[in-house]
C-alpha cells in the first residue's frame, strides 16, 4: 500500500440545519505537529532582498537580454547590491512626492525592461496594486479609484490608457512614472489635470541613497490584487506581509523535505505575468535564497530561445505552455524515422515502468536519461531540475511525458489569488500523485464540504465536495467589500468554489467548479453567464450554452438559432432544406458564428471569450430533457452530459481549423 501524505487533525461534521456535512480536516504530513510559523523578527518581504543583498552582494539577481538593431545578445545582469541600492533610491523618490502611506500601482509590464524595473519597486516595503486592462474597459479606472492609488508605474505603450481615464481618477493619483520615455505632449496632458509625470530615469533622479525606509510590519498590507468576478466589478484581494512570507517559507520547507531547496547557483525563468501572485511568490522565493531571475523578451515566438540562453534550473508555467513544449518535442520525435521512434518508445516505457514502481526521477533510468532523453533536457536549457505547473489542470499525458523525458521533477499545484497562490502541491518525486494537485502546503488545513445539489458527498467512501481552506496564507478579505468577504469566509473557512476529490494517498484531485466560472488552459477565468448574456444580444439566436474545457484554450457553444432569421438567410443564399438540415449546413454555422463573434466584439468581450466553433440545435433547450430548470436556467452538468459527443467534435473541428 502506498504512503499517505496527509494526516487527519479534526473529525468530520454531520449535516445540520442550514449547513451541509463536511469531511475531516487534513494537513500535509510535513505539518502534522502544527502549521508553519513565521520566525520572530521577520516582518516583510523587503527583508528577503535586504538580507540577500548582504549575503550575496555581487550575485546576479535580475537579468534581461539586450536587443539592439534586431540583434539579441546574452543576458545582462543587475547584482543584488545594485538592485538593493536602486530600490532604496526609488523608495526615496516616491517619498519625495509626499505620499504617505504609499500605495503604488502598475499597468502590467510585459517587456523585459518593465518587468525588471517593476521588480525594484515591489521589493520595497510598500503596498502595491496591479492594474489590469484585461479585466474590462473600465477596470483601470475602477482599480485606481477603489484602491486610492497615488502613484502609477506604467509601461510606455500603456501611457495613453492611463491618460484616457485620468480625468475621472485624478483625485488620488498624483504621479505617473513611465518604465520608458514619456513625451512632452503626454506630460502636458497629465499636468493639465494636476498630475505629474516622469520617465523612469527622471523619477529615479528624485531619490537618494541616504534614505531610511519606513518600518513595515507583518500585519501590514503587502498587496491588493484585483481579480475578475463572475459579474460586476473586479474584487480587490488583500494579502498581508505575513501571508506572502509564509507562502515563501512553506515552499522552502517542502523542497527541503522532499527535493532540494533553491540556492545561489539556481536561476529562475520569469515569463508569467508579474500581476499574478503565482509568479510573484516564486520570484520572492528566489530572492530569499539568493538565486537569479531572468526575464523573457516578451514574445512567445522566442520563448524557447530565451530558455536556451538563460539555462534555468527552475521553471514555472501554465498548462498551455507545457502543452506547446510537449507538441514540439513529440513532433520532432515522430519525424526521426521508424527506428528512432521505436527506440524512443522502448526507452520511454522502460523508464515509465520504474517511475510507476516508485523510483525517484534520477534513479529510474539514468543511462537512458543520458543516451535517449538528454536532447529533450538540453532543449529546456540543460539545467532544469524543478518544473511547476498551476493556474489550470495539466493534461495527464503531458505531465507523464515531461516527467519521463525532461530529467526534472514536475509538480502540479492548486491555489487562488486568495490563497497567495499555491495551497496544494504535488510532491515532486511521488509519481502516484500524477493527475492530482497534491497535498496541502505546510501553512494550510483543508477539508471538503458536501454539495448535495450537485451530488457531491464529503462523507462518502470516495469523498467529494467543495474545497475549503484555513490557515496562514489566506487573504484578509476583499478590499471595501465586507459583503463579498462574508460570502466566502464561513466559520473561519474560505470556500473556494472548486470541487475536489480525495485520493487514497491523501492527494487531492480537482473535478468540478461549484459556480459557473471556470479557467481555460492558459489560466484565464471565464464568467460564463456574463459571456452568454453578451452573445444573447445577437438577434439571430434564441438561446446559447457556452462551454469551456480547462484543458483547452478556447470556447465552443451549442446555439439554438432564431428560425425565421436562419430561413431568411437560406432564401437569400439559395440554400434549400428544412430547419433541421439548415442547422447542419456548414455555411449556416459559419454565418451564425461570425454574427455571434461580431456581437461579442461590440460588447467588448475579450479574445479568449470569443467562440471558435458552434453547433446549431434546432430543438430548444427544455425541461423535458432536464436541460433547464422550471425558471429557465441552464442546467450545465446535464447539458454537458447530453451534448458530450457534440462538444468533443467541436473541439476537434476547431483545432483542425486552427492547424
Amino acid at each position: 500500500m502506498s504512503e499517505v501524505y496527509t494526516v487527519k487533525v479534526e473529525e468530520s461534521r454531520p449535516a445540520t440545519a442550514g449547513k451541509p456535512s463536511a469531511g475531516p480536516v487534513y494537513r500535509c504530513i510535513y505539518a502534522k505537529d502544527g502549521l508553519l510559523e513565521l520566525p520572530s523578527g521577520l516582518e516583510s518581504p523587503w527583508e528577503f532582498l535586504s538580507d540577500s543583498a548582504k549575503r550575496f552582494p555581487s550575485n546576479p539577481m535580475l537579468g534581461r537580454r539586450q536587443v539592439s538593431n534586431s540583434e539579441v545578445g546574452p543576458y545582462v545582469w543587475l547584482t543584488y547590491q545594485e538592485v538593493f541600492e536602486a530600490s532604496i533610491r526609488m523608495g526615496s523618490a516616491m517619498r519625495s512626492r509626499g505620499v504617505n502611506p504609499i500605495v503604488v500601482a502598475y499597468l502590467v509590464p510585459t517587456a523585459p525592461n518593465g518587468l525588471s524595473q517593476w521588480r525594484l519597486v515591489i521589493a520595497l516595503p510598500v503596498t502595491y496594486v496591479p492594474l489590469y486592462d484585461t479585466l474590462g474597459a473600465n477596470a483601470v479606472e475602477f482599480i485606481i479609484n477603489h484602491a486610492e492609488v497615488s502613484i502609477a508605474f506604467v509601461q510606455e505603450n500603456k501611457i495613453p490608457s492611463i491618460l484616457s481615464c485620468l480625468q475621472r481618477c485624478s483625485s488620488n493619483l498624483r504621479t505617473i512614472v513611465s518604465f520608458g520615455n514619456i513625451s512632452s505632449t503626454q506630460k502636458q496632458e497629465a499636468e493639465d489635470l494636476g498630475v505629474s509625470s516622469f520617465s523612469w530615469g527622471e523619477f529615479s533622479q528624485l531619490g537618494s541613497l541616504d534614505y531610511e525606509l519606513p518600518p513595515k510590519r507583518k500585519n501590514d498590507i503587502c498587496t491588493i490584487m484585483y481579480t475578475s468576478g463572475t459579474t460586476g466589478e473586479p474584487k480587490g484581494v488583500i494579502l498581508r506581509n505575513e501571508a506572502m512570507m509564509a507562502e515563501v517559507l512553506s515552499i522552502d520547507q517542502i523542497l527541503f523535505l522532499t527535493d532540494r531547496v533553491a540556492a545561489e547557483e539556481d536561476s529562475y525563468f520569469s515569463f508569467l505575468p508579474l500581476a499574478h501572485v503565482y509568479d510573484q511568490i516564486m520570484e520572492s522565493y528566489c530572492i530569499y535564497k539568493g538565486s537569479s531571475i531572468g526575464f523573457w523578451r516578451g514574445d512567445v515566438r522566442f520563448l524557447m530561445e530565451d530558455i536556451q540562453a538563460l539555462k534555468p534550473s527552475i521553471f514555472c508555467a501554465v498548462p498551455r505552455v507545457y502543452d506547446r513544449i510537449y507538441s514540439g518535442i513529440t513532433s520532432k520525435v515522430s519525424s526521426g524515422g521508424a527506428l528512432r521512434n521505436t527506440l524512443f518508445q522502448y526507452a520511454y516505457n522502460y523508464k515509465l515502468g520504474y517511475l510507476e514502481k516508485g523510483l525517484p526521477q534520477e534513479k529510474a533510468a539514468p543511462l537512458l536519461d543520458r543516451l535517449v532523453f538528454d536532447k529533450i533536457k538540453q532543449g529546456l536549457g540543460g539545467r532544469v531540475r524543478i518544473m511547476l505547473s498551476g493556474a489550470a489542470p495539466l493534461p495527464r499525458h503531458v505531465e507523464e511525458f515531461l516527467r519521463v523525458t525532461s530529467g526534472s521533477t514536475l509538480s502540479q499545484g492548486y491555489g487562488l489569488t486568495e490563497s497567495c497562490g499555491g495551497s496544494f502541491t504535488c510532491i515532486g518525486n511521488v509519481f502516484s500523485m500524477m493527475g492530482t494537485v497534491g497535498v496541502p502546503m505546510t501553512t494550510i488545513e483543508a477539508r471538503l464540504e458536501s454539495v448535495p445539489e450537485m451530488g457531491y458527498d464529503a462523507l462518502s467512501l470516495k469523498p467529494r465536495g467543495e474545497i475549503c481552506l484555513r490557515g496562514k496564507t489566506l487573504f484578509s478579505g476583499y478590499h471595501k467589500r465586507q459583503d463579498l468577504t462574508e460570502d466566502v469566509y464561513v466559520d473561519g473557512w474560505f470556500h473556494t468554489g472548486d470541487i475536489g476529490e480525495w485520493q487514497h494517498n491523501g492527494a487531492l484531485k480537482i473535478i468540478d467548479r461549484k459556480k459557473n466560472i471556470f479557467k481555460l488552459s492558459q489560466g484565464e477565468y471565464i464568467a460564463v453567464e456574463n459571456v452568454e448574456n453578451m452573445y444573447s444580444r445577437c438577434p439571430l439566436i434564441t438561446s446559447i450554452w457556452v462551454y469551456g474545457n480547462s484543458f483547452e484554450s478556447f470556447l465552443v457553444a451549442v446555439v439554438v438559432p432564431e428560425r425565421k432569421a436562419l430561413e431568411d438567410w437560406a432564401a437569400k443564399h439559395h440554400v434549400t432544406g428544412d430547419f433541421k438540415s439548415l442547422c447542419e449546413n456548414l455555411k449556416a454555422r459559419k454565418y451564425i458564428l461570425d454574427e455571434l463573434n461580431g456581437t461579442g466584439q461590440e460588447n467588448q468581450l475579450r479574445g479568449f471569450e470569443m467562440l471558435k466553433a458552434i453547433h446549431l440545435e434546432p430543438k430548444p433547450f427544455d425541461i423535458e430533457r432536464d436541460l433547464m430548470t422550471p425558471t429557465f436556467k441552464l442546467k450545465r452538468p446535464q447539458l454537458l452530459k447530453y451534448y458530450k459527443d457534440v462538444i468533443d467534435q467541436l473541439y476537434k473541428e476547431a483545432k483542425g481549423t486552427r492547424a
